[in-house]
């Protein structure tokens, strides 16, 4: 029996335990309600409104005598009590997000209407559509692309694995300032094209407007360097469009660096040329050389969501003349000059010039007299420079690149917005087909009334509906104008007198109600006036340019300026260490008899650091021969795979490649690491940080999960270098295959050792929030640069060295919010007693002023950032790391010391009566009744 009556107690206090955690919310006082209503709101610093689009003096809160002043002697205590919690006492709330600011000037060059078409840019139209133009981009992440099993134009991310989320705290926020750049600048351009074009095929003898022509990168490089030099535009990036008018002679043109493919041609067969440049030891005086002048177009950059201004003839009269002069003098050098004499002089300023990435590659083809492995480079119309500047020249091209089959986002010719095909267009029609469009719209027009009867009205209001579409289509924004227009106008004086007619008393309402609207609307028009406004041609055509160049010029400011980076952590490091691993099949003597270009390497891996941060170079060479361990993982990476491909010209190709699967060879190398066998001496450092670069040489076609020549992972980097010299990709670029040379992987190992240092990424691949996932654009996969396809070149541009730098700024930023957010969300779930208030007060002043010190780091590196100035605010990473980690410690203290107060001293429970509290202890006692009364007990039976 005891042991009944105790299981039944036992289940009876479990049933009151329950109701008691049920009802207890009702009947308990609670000091809670008010932090747990504390909703995340938006911190004003970190989140623009819409009239507060940058830092304001009243972000940073008062300092501590302010916040004690403002709650004297027992005041302060009550007010922390009723606070609910320390968040809310202290005014604390989560940041959600942080803008970066990013000046950005447009300039317009031959939109002055003296360009191509003589197409003219209003100030007014151009802000109508460019205010359009979403000026605030948030900073996006891309999940490890993963390829091995899937097709090589399909993007997999892996979503599962992420260090941050993929749309973070960080945003970018535009400030574009529109250039309009005068008639003099545009000449200039124009006399540039003509003077720097070369025949592509070096063998045709016609000039006409079907030849094709390519225009010298490396002088125009140095035009555009000097234009944003001359007028200080340096602290800003610059996306040049051009609109220089067409030549008749040179009517379909590009620009590209080095040799075309027919002048590789005539090189590589004459072998007297060859031995004359090999000779000639100087650089004949066809340099783009220029004198440094400069003057500012502004004292600083107007940082607003858009700013417009038109230059003089005398802001640029200067750098017009000195331009004008030295491109007369190069001109003077080429005229009577044979192909011959234009290649040796085209070759020797590859040979003296400072792009080492042609430079290298010609010397030792000039020596071995091969030239297999020189491929041209594509003709483009658009380009990224060395330095804060990219162009697009609407005249030129069109061009194509990107996957031959099978790609999304590819460059295609109608990419670009084009003058002709839309202005142009509109521009040519003549009378005679004026009078024939508008008999076609009038007969479209009419063709409903049938032959009904029909009121007056209704004919009047479809003969303006047709005069107003003709006008808007043709009579607008023409440079001559159309006597047929003329007619129009005086018709539609007679049809405004008609309507005026319909006012009368003999009319009914219905009728006088669409005269007035029809008045209305013909009072606004202004369609056929003389003293017309330019900035109101809203002609389809002109419409449709319009926001066809806003969409391009907005995807230069989310591919080119801030693209996307992969997710990860991406910590600055005083200290650079790159562990060369150069393992080969046999063993070499020496590193000077591999076959590879040291200080290329040196000189690629170097270009990706900061000024500030410090390089070392450690090379080791690894037998597979001599080291049992290391050729066993590479024998297990290796791998062979059939693959498909479908060509240019159509033709169908299966392929067995091999190639080394990155995944299984990170791992086996990895358990070589754990042994200390690859190691290097700076391995535990937080000073500097060592990238394992392991650089395979095979004698075969060697490839990283079969179509990539080098790899990032998250801890190493692995280069695959083999013989063959010209391996078919399945890129294309106006119509020709792209061909890489595997003896060189020398762009792949920099653009896979910049993603492991700061996550940067080939530019055709951004995140898309629309898809949540990333897509391919090839329109800007332009430049020198590792990231491109387009140029053999791999000279890190000054974007990309930007990118390197925000990536350091945004991951130190992105943390340190995090950890703030942390620390203010537990001081939100930390409720606040009068009891509490002594020892919280002598833990306030330092709270607030660790909290300060870190929100004055953030003020700190956004406004450096600002003006570009990316190596001043990395110098304020640490700190910043350092003020962060004393705020969280701070908060852990003072939360640590309040809460002894909570457990020793708070013994009582403060119960609330309502209207529900009876009836629950009633419930409660009807319940124990239940369980404990005494039962008659059962009769046993044996």
């Amino acid at each position: 029996m005891a042991v009944g009556v105790r299981r039944k107690l036992f289940h009876g206090f479990q049933l009151i335990l329950t109701l008691l955690l049920i009802l207890a919310p009702k009947f308990l006082g609670s000091p809670y309600e008010h932090r747990r209503r504390g909703k995340s709101s938006v911190f004003s610093l970190f989140n623009l409104k819409e009239k507060s689009r940058f830092w304001s003096e009243s972000v940073l809160r008062g300092d501590f005598d302010d916040l004690k002043s403002s709650s004297p002697g027992k005041m302060g205590a009550v007010n922390y009590s009723k606070a609910g919690n320390i968040a809310n006492y202290l005014k604390l709330q989560e940041v959600e997000l942080m803008y970066l600011p990013v000046p950005l000037n447009f300039i317009f060059i031959g939109f002055e209407g003296k360009g191509n078409h003589e197409f003219k840019l209003q100030a007014e139209e151009l802000e109508r559509w460019f205010t359009k133009i979403d000026h605030v981009f948030k900073h996006t992440r891309i999940p490890q692309i993963g390829e091995v099993l899937n097709p090589f134009y399909k993007i997999n991310t892996d979503k599962a694995n992420r260090h941050f989320p993929l749309i973070g705290h960080i945003s970018f926020n535009f400030s574009v300032h529109a250039i309009q750049m005068s008639e003099k600048v545009t000449s200039v351009f124009e006399h540039a094209i003509d003077v720097l074009a070369r025949k592509d095929d070096v063998l045709t003898s016609r000039d006409d407007g079907d030849t094709l022509w390519q225009v010298d990168l490396d002088m125009m490089d140095a035009l555009f360097s000097s234009l944003v030099d001359y007028l200080q535009l340096g602290n800003a990036y610059n996306i040049f469009i051009l609109n220089p008018r067409r030549d008749a002679k040179r009517a379909r043109y590009g620009y590209r660096r080095g040799l075309s493919e027919s002048e590789m041609n005539f090189l590589r067969e004459n072998k007297s040329l060859q031995a004359r440049i090999q000779q000639s030891g100087s650089l004949p005086e066809s340099t783009f050389a220029i004198d440094k002048i400069r003057r500012p177009l502004y004292a600083k950059h107007p940082m607003s969501k858009f700013a417009w201004t038109i230059t003089d003839e005398t802001d640029t009269v200067e750098w017009s003349t000195m331009c004008s002069e030295a491109l007369n003098n190069i001109k003077k050098l080429y005229e009577g000059k044979d192909t011959a004499d234009i290649i040796q002089n085209k070759a020797l300023q590859l040979l003296n010039g400072k792009n080492e990435d042609l430079r290298f590659p010609l010397e030792k083809e000039l020596k071995s007299g091969d030239f297999s492995g020189l491929h041209i480079e594509c003709l483009t119309d658009t380009w990224i420079g060395k330095d804060r500047w990219a162009f697009i020249d609407l005249t030129a091209g069109p061009f194509s690149w990107g996957p031959a089959v099978g790609g999304e986002g590819v460059r295609t010719k109608q990419s670009l917005p084009n003058v002709e095909k839309s202005i142009g267009a509109v521009s040519e029609i003549s009378e005679e087909e004026a009078e024939d469009k508008l008999q076609d719209v009038i007969q479209e027009k009419f063709a409903v009334f049938g032959d009904g009867e029909h009121q007056a009205i209704d004919i009047l209001l479809a003969e303006i509906d047709i005069y107003e579409l003709f006008a808007f289509k043709h009579c607008k924004g023409r440079k001559v104008r159309l006597s047929l227009c003329e007619e129009l106008d005086e018709r539609m004086r007679e049809l405004k007198n008609e309507l005026q007619s319909f006012e009368g008393g003999e009319y009914d309402e219905s009728h006088k109600r669409k005269a007035v609207e029809a008045l209305n609307r013909m009072e606004r028009w202004n369609l056929f006036s003389e003293t017309h406004e330019d900035f109101r041609n809203y002609t389809v055509a002109r419409d449709t340019f319009l926001a066809h160049l806003g969409a391009t010029l907005w995807a230069s400011m989310r591919r080119v300026i801030a693209p996307s980076l992969a997710d990860g952590a991406y910590h600055f490091y005083e200290k650079i260490s790159f562990q060369l691993f150069f393992i080969t099949q046999e063993k070499v003597r020496h590193i000077k008899q591999l076959p590879l270009n040291l200080e290329a390497i040196k000189i690629g891996l170097s270009s990706l650091l900061l000024p500030s941060q410090k390089v070392m170079f450690s090379q080791h060479m690894l037998p597979l021969s001599e080291d049992p361990a290391l050729a066993m993982a590479f024998s297990v990476a290796r791998r062979a795979a059939a693959v498909p491909m479908l060509l240019v010209n159509g033709t169908y190709r299966k392929t067995v490649r091999t190639y080394l699967d990155s995944s299984i060879l990170q791992h086996q190398l990895q358990r070589l690491n754990e042994h200390s066998l690859l190691k290097g001496s700076h391995a535990h450092s937080r000073a500097t940080l060592e990238v394992p670069i392991f650089w395979f040489i095979h004698s075969d076609p060697l490839l990283v999960d079969k179509h990539y020549q080098a790899k990032a992972l998250s801890d190493m980097v692995i280069v695959v270098q083999s013989e063959a010299s010209s391996w078919e990709s399945h890129l294309q670029c106006n119509g020709q295959s792209i061909l890489m040379d595997l003896r060189r992987p020398i762009k792949a190992a920099i653009a896979a050792a910049s993603e492991h240092l700061a996550g940067l990424l080939p530019l055709h691949i951004v995140y898309s929030q629309a898809h949540e996932t990333a897509i391919e654009d090839w329109l800007w996969s332009v430049g020198c640069n590792p990231f491109s396809i387009t140029s053999q070149g791999w000279h890190v541009s000054q974007f990309q060295g930007d990118t390197i730098a925000r990536s350091y700024i945004i991951t130190t930023l992105e943390e340190s919010i995090q950890d703030v957010n942390s620390a203010i969300h537990r001081l939100v779930m930390e409720r606040t007693t009068e009891k509490s208030f002594k020892l919280f007060e002598s833990e306030e002043r330092e709270l607030v002023n660790n909290y300060n010190q870190v929100v004055g780091l953030w003020r700190r590196i956004s406004t450096v950032s600002g003006e570009l100035r990316y190596e001043d605010a990395v110098r304020l990473l640490y700190t910043l790391e350092d003020a962060s980690r004393r705020f969280v410690e701070q908060v852990n203290g003072t939360i640590a010391l309040l809460h002894p107060i909570h457990c020793t001293r708070e013994r009582e429970v403060h119960v609330e009566f309502d209207m529900t509290t009876v009836p629950a202890f009633l419930v409660v006692l009807v319940i124990l009744w239940i369980v404990l009364r005494p039962r008659q007990p059962k009769p046993k039976i044996n």
